[in-house]
C-alpha cells in the first residue's frame, strides 16, 4: 500500500473532490518503468486539476502532479535499472496520465531523464516543471544571440515559479536581469536571487498605445503573456528575443507586426511538454552546472500530500512564491 492524492468525480453532480488515499500497485496505469516517488511540485496546472471543476484531467479517478523525481524500483526497459535516479516532466502526466502525487509512479521509459550529477531528487523537484521551461526559455535566447554586458534581461512574473528560476540562472550567467512584480513585499526576495532592479508591474499593465517604445531589453523570459507580452514586444532592443513560456495573463496578444517588421524582434515559443530527450539531457545538465544551488533554498516552501488541495487553490490565485516542493514521504 502506498499514499497518493486522489481526485474523483461525481458521477451525478459533475463536481471533483481530492484527498489522501491509500492504492495498490495494481492500481497504477500500465508502463515499463515503476518508481518510487521521493518528490513532486505544485504547478499552475496543477491547481487546475485539484480544483473543482477539473481542469485538465482526462479521466477519473486521477493522481496529479506534471512531475517528479524518485527512483527506479522496477523496469522493463534496459535503460533503467532498480536504483537509478530519475526525474520527469512533461508528457501530460498528471493530465491524461497519473502523475507525481503518489509514493509510487509507472511511466513511460522514454518520459524519463537520468538524474545529473550535482542534483539530488529534492534539489530537483526545488527546479521541477517551472524551473525546467525556465532553463529552456535561457537556452533558447542564448541560441539566438543573448550575451551578458548586452543591457538587462527583463523577466516577468518575476515571484512565481518560471520566473524565479529564471532570475537565478540569468543572474548567475552575468546578465542584469530587470525582475517584473506586482508585489513590492517580493523585492528583497527578487534582490536575493541576483535582480538588480525591480520593476512595478503597473509599468507595463498598461493597454499598449504605441507599437514602438524606448528600446529597454536585450532580452526577455515572459511568464505572463497576454496584455503585457504585448507592451513588452514594443520595448525590446534591435534583433532582440522574447522566449514566451506563460498564459497566466491569456492567450490572446494585442500586438501587431510592428516590433517584428520593425525592429526584427523574435519571439520564441517554449513548450516544456514533449521535448525531445537530446534537449531535456542538456537542460537538466546546464540546470546542474548553471543554477546556483544556494539560491534554491530561498525559493522552497515545503508540503505535504495533505496540503495540496489548499496549495492548489492558492496557486490559482497568484498566491504562491517560488516553488512549492512536495514531500512524498513527509
Amino acid at each position: 500500500m502506498f499514499k497518493a492524492l486522489v481526485v474523483e468525480k461525481d458521477a451525478e453532480s459533475g463536481k471533483t473532490s481530492a484527498g489522501v488515499k491509500e492504492l495498490t500497485l495494481a492500481d497504477l496505469p500500465e508502463a515499463e518503468v515503476t518508481v518510487a516517488v521521493e518528490y513532486s511540485t505544485v504547478n499552475y496546472k496543477d491547481g487546475l486539476c485539484i480544483g473543482p471543476g477539473g481542469g485538465l484531467v482526462r479521466s477519473y479517478p486521477h493522481v496529479p502532479g506534471i512531475d517528479f523525481a524518485g527512483t527506479v524500483e522496477a523496469s522493463d526497459d534496459a535503460r533503467y535499472k532498480p536504483g537509478d535516479r530519475v526525474v520527469l516532466t512533461g508528457w501530460r502526466v498528471g493530465e491524461a496520465h497519473w502523475g507525481g502525487y503518489a509514493q509510487k509512479a509507472r511511466v513511460r521509459a522514454d518520459w524519463l531523464v537520468p538524474l545529473p550529477e550535482g542534483l539530488d531528487t529534492r534539489a530537483a523537484m526545488a527546479v521541477g516543471t517551472a524551473g525546467f521551461t525556465a532553463m529552456l526559455a535561457v537556452m533558447a535566447l542564448e541560441d539566438h544571440g543573448l550575451k551578458p554586458g548586452h543591457g538587462e534581461v527583463l523577466v516577468t512574473g518575476a515571484a512565481g515559479g518560471v520566473g524565479s528560476v529564471a532570475t537565478a540562472i540569468l543572474a548567475h550567467l552575468g546578465h542584469e536581469v530587470a525582475a517584473v512584480t506586482g508585489r513590492p513585499e517580493q523585492e528583497g526576495y527578487l534582490r536575493g536571487l541576483g535582480a538588480s532592479r525591480i520593476v512595478p508591474r503597473e509599468e507595463l499593465a498598461e493597454t499598449v498605445k504605441r507599437p514602438l517604445e524606448s528600446e529597454n531589453w536585450t532580452g526577455c523570459v515572459d511568464a505572463v503573456g497576454g496584455a503585457m507580452l504585448a507592451r513588452v514586444l514594443g520595448q525590446m532592443k534591435y534583433g532582440a528575443s522574447v522566449a514566451a513560456v506563460g498564459l497566466a495573463g491569456g492567450a490572446g496578444l494585442p500586438a501587431t507586426v510592428i516590433p517584428f517588421l520593425l525592429r526584427g524582434v523574435n519571439l520564441l515559443g517554449i513548450d516544456s511538454v514533449m521535448q525531445p530527450y537530446a534537449n531535456r539531457v542538456r537542460a537538466w545538465e546546464r540546470i546542474a552546472r548553471d543554477l546556483p544551488m544556494d539560491k534554491l533554498e530561498a525559493m522552497i516552501t515545503p508540503a505535504t500530500l495533505e496540503d495540496l488541495p489548499r496549495l492548489g487553490a492558492d496557486i490559482l490565485k497568484g498566491q504562491v512564491k517560488g516553488r512549492v516542493v512536495v514531500d512524498l514521504n513527509g
